[in-house]
Formats: C-alpha cells, structure tokens, sequence
C-alpha cells in the first residue's frame, strides 16, 4: 500500500473516532405528560408527589386550591396538576381537566366508611368524565402501612372498578411513603400506558 493510501486511512480513522467522540449532539429530550392528581383531603397527594421530587417531607403543606410540580423519571417527565380535594373544592375539579393526558386518583385505604365513600363517587365521576374518560388512571390505595388499610382486592371490589372502567387504561396499586420503590414502579407502569397511548395516536 501507498503513502498516501496509508496517509488516507489513518485520516479516516480519525474522522470516524472524532465522529464517534464528539459528534453524538446532545441526549434525546425526556417525552413530557401533563397528569391531573385528584383525591380526597388527607389521601396523601401532595407528600406522595413531594416525595417524589426528594423534597423535604417537614414542608409539606396541604393543597388548598392547585399546585403544579414536574416529577423526574429516567425516561419522561410528568407535570402533575395536583388539585385540592375539600369539598367546596371539588366541584371546581372539572375547570382544570383540560389539556390532561392521564389521571393520578390517591385515595386514603385506612379512611373512614364516609370518606370512603365520596372517594368511590369521585373515582368514579372522573372515570365518566368526557375529558378523562379515554385517559391512562394511576390509582394509588395509600397509607397501606396504616393497621386499618384495606387491600388492593377489597378496594377494587368496593369501588366496582372491573365493571365499571372495563376497556379503559388503569392501573390500580397499594402504596405509602415508607415503600418508595413501589411508588415509583406504579408511576413507570403509568408511563408505559401514556407511551402506548402516543403511540397509537401516531398510528391514526
């Protein structure tokens, strides 16, 4: 071989280690969604959510109106629209629905029978609601480290969800604050059900 043909090659071979070193460009962005949290006061939204994002646990404040914090995961980011859950304000629940691409329900499994109660209605208002209703669902049975916390079973058979969200997208999960792998499993689950929902809608 030549000199030059020798000349040629090393040069190439640089260009490709060069290419390989320093022409990557930075990583593919992490795809955002914008999820809604809704849940009765005392459900634990806003702890669950601070956790999440590693904030301190002792500045934790209840929601009254709405909070919005963007959760990091390794392979998306979610911006959660967490609404407050007293009564005089989950009338207003609706107004903030729009531009939602799943939904976050917490409610509290150790609560009383009452309480319980307006949970299933909640659940199940937003189940039916037109702007929710063909959404991914992450439903979170919290405070399962609680003596009184009823299990995923009996939750889903006393909020009737097999007939009633049959055909939707959801996911329904135990969970507390002492158990943040679990946690965050649940929410990777909800990302793979937001991932499958774009990708269906590239396919149409």
């Amino acid at each position: 071989m030549s000199d030059l043909r020798i000349t040629e090659a090393f040069l190439y071979m640089d260009y490709l280690c060069f290419r390989a070193l320093c022409c990557k460009g930075p990583p593919p962005a992490r795809p955002e969604y914008d999820l809604v949290c809704i849940g009765l006061t005392g459900s634990g939204k806003t702890s669950l959510l601070s956790k999440l994002c590693s904030e301190s646990p002792d500045n934790v404040v209840s929601t009254t109106g709405f909070s919005i914090k963007a959760v990091p995961f390794q392979n998306a980011i979610l911006n959660v629209k967490e609404l407050g859950g007293a009564d005089n304000i989950r009338k207003y629940w609706s107004r903030y629905y729009q531009g939602s691409q799943g939904v976050i329900f917490v409610l509290d499994s150790a609560s009383s029978e009452d309480d319980l109660e307006a949970a299933r209605n909640e659940l199940h208002s937003a189940l039916q609601h037109p702007q929710l209703c063909t959404l991914p669902f992450l439903i979170l049975a919290n405070h399962q480290d609680k003596p009184a916390a009823r299990s995923v079973q009996e939750i889903k058979k006393y909020f009737e969800l097999e007939p009633l969200a049959r055909g939707k997208r959801w996911i329904l999960q135990p969970c507390s604050l002492d158990d943040m792998d679990a946690l965050k499993d649940s929410f990777s689950q909800l990302i793979n059900l937001l991932e499958e929902k774009d990708h269906e809608a590239i396919r149409m």
